[in-house]
């Protein structure tokens, strides 16, 4: 027995650090390299880092340097070269496309081609787990364990990680209590936590739905502001209200709340995307942009929490056939889908014309 954090645990320290601005160290494919997220890099540890040796590369995804005209000559990253006179400011700039319109040519950005990415594409994928912008300035160091061990940062090997980074973390319960709805008095809030040190997730049951029989279903995906402030910006609230209510006039029901607010990028960076439509650009070009896929969403969460309870099969209210194939996949069957068209208005026909057009939603 030991009291030394798992690789899963250590993801947890990782993201937490990233956060931070604290830099990590990955290890793995002969490579040992030194990472900073550039959305939290302050010019301090930007100075420390031009002290030591070797030559820092800016990786971001392919989605990004499409926008940039940058080469990803490694397929679903490009890795940029960081001039030696690059301030936060240029790194920033390269990382964000908040100021894209205003100064359209950040380049001439040379990437590198030769070389094993390994490293840089475990760095993407853990700073876009955390919840920032997938950018991170990466450098190789070959004497990194001992440097890690001196500066007390975290360190990654990239295969023990790679398998966490690309499932869903599993999840247990971790209390239900009676909760009485406007939607229906017989309301039930159960509480999952999932291992790996992410956001917990929800489950509101609506009576007592019978576990061999298939259950009216909503995979919904948090949204503070249509949920909480009534945003006309989206669907999502008066989504969430009919779903609740359809419930409860059914007598029976399970809504999964899941903690993917922005399909998946978090809130800050879906504030980004507004700032983006704002601009003139759809919800996929925005996110696009910013470095995301158009969804970054994992509806496998939800069939884990529906096992938990004892559900194999549903009437997925949903417009949207990702979360029916989804299901389908992990598990459970989809017996029925039930269309939840609501909430339409002069401030979201385009996103919703957007998401039917280019997501594929049945709207």
């Amino acid at each position: 027995m030991s009291f030394a954090p798992n690789i899963v645990e250590r993801l947890a320290r990782a993201r937490s650090d990233l956060r931070m601005g604290v830099p990590i160290l990955l290890t793995g494919g002969g490579q040992t390299a030194l990472v900073l997220a550039a959305e939290t890099l302050d010019a301090a540890r930007l100075a420390y880092l031009r002290a030591l040796e070797g030559v820092p590369v800016l990786a971001i995804t392919a989605r990004r340097a499409e926008t940039l005209k940058a080469r990803a000559y490694d397929g679903d990253l490009a890795r940029i070269e960081v001039p030696f006179t690059a301030d936060l400011a240029w790194l920033l700039g390269v990382a964000d496309p908040s100021d894209d319109l205003n100064k359209p040519m950040k380049g001439p950005l040379s990437a590198q081609r030769d070389g094993n990415a390994s490293i840089h594409r475990s760095a993407i994928r853990i700073t876009k787990s955390a919840r920032l912008l997938p950018a991170a300035l990466v450098l190789d160091m070959p004497n990194g364990i001992s440097f890690a061990l001196e500066n007390s940062l975290t360190v990654i090997p990239i295969d023990l990680a790679a398998p966490h980074l690309e499932t869903t973390s599993p999840l247990h319960p971790v209390v239900h209590a009676r909760l009485p709805l406007d939607a229906a008095e017989a309301g039930r809030l159960h509480i999952f936590r999932p291992e790996d040190g992410a956001e917990e997730h929800y489950a509101i049951e609506i009576g007592r739905p019978a576990r061999d029989k298939p259950v009216l279903t909503r995979l919904h995906s948090a949204c503070f502001t249509g949920d909480v402030l009534g945003s006309l910006k989206c669907d999502c609230g008066p989504q969430l209200r009919a779903a609740l209510g359809q419930m409860g006039h059914e007598g029976a029901g399970v809504l999964l709340y899941l903690n993917q607010e922005g399909r998946g990028i978090g809130l800050a960076n879906k504030m980004r995307a507004y700032f983006l439509q704002d601009q003139g650009f759809d919800t996929v070009q925005a996110n696009h942009r910013l470095g995301f896929e158009d969804d970054e969403r994992d509806f496998r969460i939800g069939s884990k929490i529906l096992k938990e309870m004892g559900f194999s099969s549903v009437r997925l209210l949903t417009n949207n056939p990702r979360k029916i194939s989804m299901m389908e996949n992990a598990g459970i069957s989809v017996t029925e889908r039930v269309a939840l068209k609501v909430g339409e208005n002069q401030h979201n026909k385009a996103y919703l014309a957007t998401k039917a057009a280019k997501s594929g939603h049945l709207l």
